[in-house]
């Protein structure tokens, strides 16, 4: 088939047949064969495509056109006249993006396209954008223009990819309600949320703005109006905020109203857990303010189930809610007119207070935290209650504290509290506390005064006047117990009583009638560790002595029991204290030197301990010593017995001290451990219950984990030829021929007799000599292991991982030769490597192959 090529380019235009026609584009080119011959009078056909964004791009549009060449092989054409085969030709966005036409040719006029060519297309088409976007092509719209469309597509859009304004209305007129700007929806029932002037932003930054309004006077940044309707509406549909104002001096936000509400604010959601409104403040100025002029409330607040008035606060300095009182009315009032409900009442769910009233600037003494009056207008009551309702709150429900001085002069002035029956002829009490319960429980009393501090009396009462013959107290019961129960829980006592007359200080007496007791000293408290009865001295004597003098006596000049199942500190027949920073806790001294009796006898017929000593600072739990020739401390078990002679345990998991520790300064044994049964181990040592290691009675050790020491091999004692002193670490030793087991130091290359090194520390040392023999005079030949040996350059460069063999240097090795190297005659493996002219040492893995 012939060649054909398109040789020429096309040349594009752009026109409008009429308002409503597409658009089209002229295409011409110049059509020659293979040889450069012109395609003269010959129908042809192209399928014309526009491609989108690249010459590789989507085909946004296609059609087939057909024309004839003219006498100089030009065809004429007009894109968008032609045969659709995809696409629509006037929707295409020609200001969206780049564009390229591809045309492929048939010089024959059919559909074998042979001819294909694809260019970008460059300015022409781009004035099909500029005509759809308004602008005439610089100056072809004419103003003012008006037309009606019916379409539901956008009929008018300008797209800036740079940092323009895509449409900006300027005003200069100085007429009232002009609009630079205007949109309108003509029909009085538009869809729900049409809008006449929308603005939308498609950014997810925060400080993105859909619609802006500003003004530069005093008017209005965004106006909005309406008869019925929402002035201005702004709505969030996530976490955002609907409608916000802001002012960098002014007002944020101003609602006014003539006749109507200023402003309304609610939740229509029953679901809506959220704060109606929100409000606060960085800044030390008021968060809320509220004022009224007329006779309105300033705040009405009600509630059904809820609070009406919810004050929060976070710091000690300020309130939740505050009422202030300027003139001579209330600061805050409480109404009720319910039977069952407060007016006023204080809550506390913390640890504060749920009532506080207190004196804040007052210095004369007139003010009054808290006052509660009954009486007026003929009222009957109580000005005052306290209650508690918990059967389990075993806090006090009505306390009084003051830190005042008091007054001494006047005992009536600056009291916590003050009672007073001012009538001389009343029988009332000043006070009277009761109590009603079943317990004689500590605290449960008619009244129950404390003193905490380092002074002052619990109570006190005191008969003033010094002609009357009233007791200062009189305690009176009418059941069985006591009428005065003292007790003294510290240092102090029970009951002290003194006299400045002649009577006496405590006087126990038991009418004629009576058979009672005078005087009893008896603890009825277990839990009282107290003395019963305290016998004290300041003078050098005993504070008392008790003595058999009998020489044929066996009775015990103190006998000391307590019956008690409990082993507890204290729980003693003698408890000796020493309380000094000397003395003993206990003596006993046998101070006859004839006589045999031990100094403590220590007897449990039980399954406790004889003795337990415990030390609970830096002292010894038990120290033993001897001046003689006997046993600080001998533990033995008659031929009877079945338990131990001794045992040491530390209980305490977190005590990293030595739960034994030996130390000798003697030369004798540290630890002599002697096995005289007939069978059973020299030791044996448990870790969790289990055996790890055992020493058995001849003297084998087992040892479950293995055996690790200090050193990198294992070596045997050997006899050497000559004197040990001819021999050091490193030596290479060979087998003598001379003496059984005995060795020597090597002295011919690959000697077949290689047995090992002189060890410088090894691991394990083996040997068939009792452990008590002297084997000084033995030299420690490591067999195998990482032993530092004596090596030289005789068999070459020593590197890492070459065998090693002896060297005719006496006890060094070299390098072996591979091909010369026979079984038996290699020492080991060099573990570094060695190129000194001298002879050096390197560590070697000795194993003898």
């Amino acid at each position: 088939m012939k060649k054909i090529v398109l040789i020429a380019a096309f040349a594009l235009g752009t026109y409008m047949v009429s308002a409503q026609a597409p658009e089209k584009m002229s295409y011409q080119a110049i059509v020659r064969n293979g040889s450069g011959q012109l395609l003269t009078n010959q129908n042809v056909a192209v399928r014309v495509s526009v491609l989108q964004g690249s010459a590789a791009g989507t085909s946004v549009y296609s059609e087939r056109i057909t024309g004839t060449t003219n006498v100089n092989g030009l065809v004429s054409l007009e894109i968008g006249s032609g045969t659709v085969l995809s696409g629509t030709f006037n929707t295409i966005n020609w200001g969206g993006n780049s564009y390229y036409l591809k045309t492929e040719t048939d010089p024959a006029g059919g559909t074998n396209y042979t001819i294909t060519g694809t260019s970008q297309l460059l300015s022409v088409p781009y004035a099909l954008y500029a005509k759809s976007s308004g602008g005439g092509g610089g100056g072809s719209l004419t103003l003012p223009y008006t037309t009606v469309e019916n379409n539901a597509a956008t009929l008018f859009s300008i797209t800036n990819d740079g940092d323009g304004t895509s449409v900006e209305g300027i005003n200069n007129t100085t007429t009232s309600s002009i609009a630079p700007v205007r949109g309108i929806v003509n029909s009085t029932a538009p869809g729900g949320f049409s809008s006449a002037v929308r603005g939308i932003n498609n950014g997810t930054g925060g400080l993105g703005i859909g619609v802006w309004g500003s003004q530069a006077g005093s008017g209005w940044g965004v106006y909005g109006t309406t008869p019925n309707g929402l002035g201005v509406y702004g709505n969030s549909s996530a976490n955002g905020t609907g409608v916000y104002a802001n002012s960098n001096s002014g007002t944020g936000l101003t609602a006014t109203s003539n006749s109507g509400v200023a402003a309304n604010i609610s939740i229509s959601n029953n679901a809506n857990n959220n704060v109606v409104l929100n409000a606060n403040s960085v800044g030390n100025g008021t968060v809320v303010n509220v004022s009224t002029t007329g006779n309105g409330t300033g705040v009405l607040s009600s509630a059904g189930a809820g609070f009406g008035v919810h004050g929060i606060t976070s710091q000690q300095t300020s309130a939740g809610i505050v009422g202030d009182n300027n003139g001579a009315g209330e600061a805050i009032v409480g109404r009720t007119t319910s039977d069952i409900a407060g007016a006023v009442v204080g809550r506390n769910d913390g640890g504060g207070y749920g009532v506080r009233g207190f004196v804040a600037t007052n210095t004369s003494g007139t003010g009054i935290g808290v006052f509660g009056q009954v009486g007026i207008n003929g009222s009957e009551g109580r000005a005052g209650r306290f209650e508690n309702l918990n059967a389990d709150n075993d806090r006090n429900t009505f306390e009084v504290e003051t830190n005042g001085n008091g007054n001494i002069p006047n005992n009536t002035l600056g009291n916590a509290s003050s009672f007073l029956v001012n009538n001389t002829n009343s029988v009332a009490a000043g006070v009277r506390g009761e109590v009603k319960t079943i317990f004689g429980n500590f605290g449960a009393a008619g009244i129950f005064g404390v003193s905490s501090g380092t002074g002052g009396f619990a109570g006190l009462f005191h008969s003033s006047n010094t002609a009357g013959n009233g007791n200062a107290l009189v305690a009176i019961t009418d059941g069985n117990g006591n009428a005065i129960t003292a007790n003294a829980g510290k240092n102090g006592n029970a009951v002290e009583a003194n006299i400045d007359g002649a009577g006496t200080a405590v006087y126990g007496w038991v009418p004629t009638f009576a058979t009672g007791k005078a005087a009893r000293f008896e603890n009825f408290n277990e839990d009282n560790d107290n003395n019963v009865m305290s016998v004290k001295t300041v003078g050098n004597g005993t504070a008392a002595s008790f003595m058999v003098d009998r020489t044929t006596g066996t009775s015990a000049a103190v006998k000391g029991e307590v019956n008690s199942q409990f082993a507890n500190f204290g729980t003693a027949g003698i408890y000796g204290i020493s309380s000094g920073t000397g003395g003993y806790a206990g003596l006993f001294h046998a101070s006859n030197t004839s006589g045999n009796g031990p100094a403590v006898i220590a007897i449990a017929d039980g399954n406790g301990n004889a003795i337990t000593a415990n030390a609970t600072n830096t002292g010894d739990g038990v120290e033993a010593t001897v001046d003689g020739s006997g046993s600080a401390i001998y533990g033995w078990i008659p031929n009877f017995g079945t338990g131990r002679a001794g045992r040491f345990a530390n209980l305490n998991s977190a005590n990293g001290q030595n739960t034994v520790q030996i130390n000798s300064n003697g030369t004798g044994n540290t630890l002599l451990i002697n096995h005289t049964g007939a069978s059973g181990n020299l030791m044996t040592l448990q870790s969790g219950s289990f055996n790890v290691t055992r020493i058995n009675k001849a003297g084998k050790g087992f040892f479950n984990g293995g055996t690790q020491s200090s050193g990198a091999d294992v070596a045997e004692a050997f006899d050497v030829e000559g004197h040990i002193s001819q021999y050091e670490t490193g030596d290479i030793l060979v087998i003598s021929t001379d003496s059984d087991r005995t060795v020597e130091k090597s002295s011919e290359p690959y000697s077949n007799l290689v047995a090992g090194v002189y060890a410088t520390k090894p691991g394990v040392l083996l040997t068939e000599e009792h452990i008590e023999t002297d084997i000084s005079d033995k030299v420690p030949m490591g067999v195998i292991g990482v032993i530092p040996t004596k090596v030289c350059l005789e068999g070459g460069e020593i590197k890492r991982g070459d065998l090693l063999v002896t060297s005719s240097l006496s006890g060094v090795a070299m390098k072996a030769d591979i091909n010369k190297v026979k079984v038996g005659q290699v020492l080991g493996k060099a573990l570094q490597a060695y190129n000194e002219k001298e002879i050096g040492k390197i560590n070697v893995l000795v194993s003898i192959k």
